[in-house]
């Protein structure tokens, strides 16, 4: 740090008025943005069908079957259940029910009732249009079953109607719950770390401006229609928004304090500490913006969705921590961190000469020094092979999707509803596999469907949705005035399956009818909610592929251009890329014999990565821009040590608020969102405490110079000169004696 007179003063424009300027203009942007957080639900959709590709065979599917019908419905299958036989008067109450049904006008025709062959149960399908506000219809059609069944029978309201509603339900946290438990995690951990009462205050104020702006722009992008927002990114972009601008909080208030033992001025220490942080800030915050915006090349327009949202977040929290918080901090100066502010030092007070880097520090971070500067090479072996034996556990991941009804975690209605499902009626019961079919070959696919292993029953449909229950060659459909229904030469059949529509069995089922009703009818499409989400899992796992080595490229070319090196970013991303690994081994081994999940979305992986990686090469930023600096006035072993100490308070301090406000995911009872909360907590605290604390300063430390390869600092003579030949030769890969001498 340069020594500052500390009687520098600056205009008072600049100590009064721009600060308070921003300051204002900051909370009208909240004054607007924090309204909106209550109007996102208009703007949120959780059908799963319309984050597909266009190109998917359930979307084109879908197209077909919109012109089969006049609106756009999704069914509710509602279910009675008895523990024996229903006896005829139970079964006219039953049949009762439908009138009471059909009186609430929530959809089309309710079918039903449909007995069960053991007699224990009935169901009705009723459709309800997916412009309708799902949860409050579920809620109104359990009201009414409960009311009108007969004494003693459970009732069940499922299907995919139900479902949604149970998991918009889930969600419903996300608006208060999930912040309220974020900001209260971060202002906890704020006040041990600055052991402030008005610091933390502060920082929280920024966070939580950055979401109010954060907020503001993303809703009004889904307003335009420029993407679908739904609950998982609303939920994401909360955690990161407040996770983000706390780290870059973190960073530029540790340079403020750095700079206030050096000027009495408050407005010239928070100028100085923008300067030292603005760089470092600003790569963080484009790194992670551009890593995940490389999302819109994901196929999945949920995945596209992500992208745009998160990055928009980051965006306001980069800005919010640039602007809002110099300003309160050049506002408030040393009075921030009462009790223990900052003293001024003597004008004649510098930094001590460095040697070894480790002058000046004490305590974990000058232990963790000289473990670094002693057994470097020792302690980057060690930990690379801990990170490789924890990341062989990724072989155990289940990521190829999970039921439907796995993804909630408390008790659902519908959930218990489509376990009375499969135990009286066939198991894909009120939601069919949709299968478009060419006219002239119905009957052919009507026939190998009904011989097919994994199809309960199959049946034509005629206008109006009816179904035909027997084919037109069949002596019992003699008389049955009903004929298919066809549109452009196509025809709908539905096929119930014999397994429960979100199962992974039913997914099976589905890929066979696809390769087997090719050979019958070679445009064919097999669509409905098993292949919905048999198409989501597939585009999930194929954008994996796509995504990484994208994400990957654009991390480097930012690393070298801010590091000037390439050496060092090479590594850097290495270091990462492993760092990832061991986090989902561990993860993998969790989810399987702690949590006993089935298995994982099959978009947990990618987002797991975007998030690690992304806000991994974050620490990695904060700490070797910091060593970069080091290293030009000190050299470059003294400057990794120098660095090494100098962030590593920050970042661990970073890292733990990272970490806790990802956990905070863990309260909304979503299987997505609880496994995505572990993996990014869990990976964050391992980046941080393993790979930049020992595995990066301890490779850099043994590499030495060259790390810089092939910017200036690499260049033999270069590092010796900026040291004051205290080093040893560039071409050395040991640390010099006096280095050694000095830790020891």
């Amino acid at each position: 740090m340069k020594t500052t007179s500390p009687k520098t003063r600056v205009p008072f424009w600049l100590r009064w008025l721009v600060p308070a300027v921003l300051v204002v203009a900051w909370l009208a942007i909240a004054g607007v943005g924090g309204p909106t957080f209550g109007r996102l639900s208009e703007v949120t959709t959780n059908d799963q069908a319309s984050f597909l590709p266009a190109g998917a065979e359930a979307t084109e599917a879908a197209d077909w079957q919109a012109k089969f019908r006049d609106s756009k419905e999704i069914p509710a299958v509602i279910v009675v259940e008895s523990s024996s036989a229903f006896t005829p008067a139970q079964l006219r109450e039953a049949a009762a029910l439908k009138e009471r049904l059909e009186a609430l006008q929530v959809g089309s025709t309710v079918i039903g009732p449909l007995p069960s062959g053991d007699a224990k149960a009935v169901q009705f399908v009723v459709p309800i249009p997916s412009s309708a506000e799902v949860k409050a219809v579920v809620k109104e059609l359990r009201a009414a079953v409960q009311a009108a069944a007969p004494a003693g029978m459970q009732t069940f309201v499922t299907g995919p109607a139900g479902l949604t509603a149970d998991l918009v339900s889930a969600f419903a946290g996300i608006d208060g719950i999930l912040l309220l438990v974020a900001l209260g995690a971060v202002f906890l951990i704020l006040l041990i770390v600055y052991r402030s009462l008005l610091l933390p205050v502060v920082v929280l104020f920024t966070s939580v401006f950055a979401l109010c702006a954060a907020i503001l722009l993303v809703f009004g992008m889904a307003k335009a229609g420029w993407i679908q927002l739904n609950g998982q990114s609303q939920g994401i972009l909360s955690i990161l928004v407040i996770g983000a601008a706390t780290d870059y909080a973190l960073l530029y208030v540790a340079r403020f304090r750095e700079a206030l033992p050096h000027t009495a001025d408050r407005t010239a220490a928070a100028l100085t500490a923008w300067k030292a942080a603005w760089e470092p800030i600003l790569a963080s915050g484009a790194t992670v913006i551009i890593a995940l915006l490389c999302l819109l090349f994901s196929d999945l327009n949920s995945n596209k969705a992500l992208g745009p949202v998160a990055a928009a977040g980051i965006l306001c929290a980069l800005f919010a921590a640039l602007t809002l918080l110099p300003a309160l901090m050049a506002l408030l100066g040393r009075a921030a961190f009462w009790p223990f502010r900052p003293k001024l030092l003597p004008e004649t007070q510098r930094e001590p000469e460095l040697v070894t880097g480790l002058e000046g520090q004490k305590g974990l971070w000058r232990a963790t020094g000289s473990l670094v500067a002693r057994r470097p090479r020792t302690v980057w072996v060690a930990s690379v092979l801990l990170l490789l034996v924890a990341g062989a556990g990724v072989l155990q991941l289940k990521a190829n999707g999970v039921d439907q009804t796995d993804v909630i975690l408390t008790a659902s209605n519908a959930v218990d509803g489509q376990d009375a499902l499969g135990r009286h009626f066939d198991a894909g019961s009120g939601s069919p596999a949709v299968i478009v079919a060419d006219q002239a070959k119905a009957q052919d696919v009507l026939d190998w469907l009904r011989a097919s292993d994994g199809v309960g029953d199959a049946y034509l449909l005629a206008d109006g949705g009816v179904p035909i229950m027997t084919g037109p060659a069949n002596p019992a459909n003699q008389g049955n005035p009903s004929v298919p229904a066809a549109r452009d030469g196509r025809v709908l059949i539905n096929a119930t399956l014999n397994y429960a529509a979100d199962s992974i069995q039913a997914e099976d089922v589905v890929v066979s009818l696809r390769q087997e009703l090719k050979e019958i009818d070679g445009g064919v499409l097999v669509g409905g909610v098993t292949a919905t989400a048999l198409d989501t899992n597939t585009t999930a796992q194929r954008d994996l592929v796509t995504i990484i080595p994208v994400v990957l490229g654009v991390i480097l070319v930012i690393l070298i251009l801010l590091l000037r090196s390439v050496l060092a970013p090479v590594l850097l991303v290495a270091s990462v890329v492993l760092s990832y690994a061991a986090a989902m081994g561990v993860s993998a081994f969790v989810f399987n014999n702690v949590f006993g999940f089935p298995g994982a979305d099959a978009t947990v992986p990618l987002f797991g990565f975007v998030f690690l990686v992304a806000l991994g090469v974050d620490y990695n930023i904060f700490l070797m821009s910091r060593v970069r600096e080091e290293s030009l006035k000190h050299g470059t072993r003294p400057g990794i040590l120098r660095g090494l100490g100098l962030t590593g308070g920050v970042i661990t301090s970073a890292g733990v608020v990272l970490a806790a406000t990802f956990a905070a995911l863990g309260v909304i009872p979503i299987m997505f969102l609880v496994q995505l909360a572990f993996i990014v907590a869990f990976g964050v605290l391992l980046d941080t405490v393993l790979v930049r604390s020992l595995l990066v300063p301890a490779l850099a430390y043994d590499i030495g110079p060259r790390i810089w390869w092939p910017g200036r600092l690499g260049r033999p003579g270069n590092d010796a000169a900026a040291s004051g030949g205290a080093l040893s030769s560039p071409k050395s890969s040991r640390p010099a004696a006096n280095e050694e001498a000095g830790v020891r």
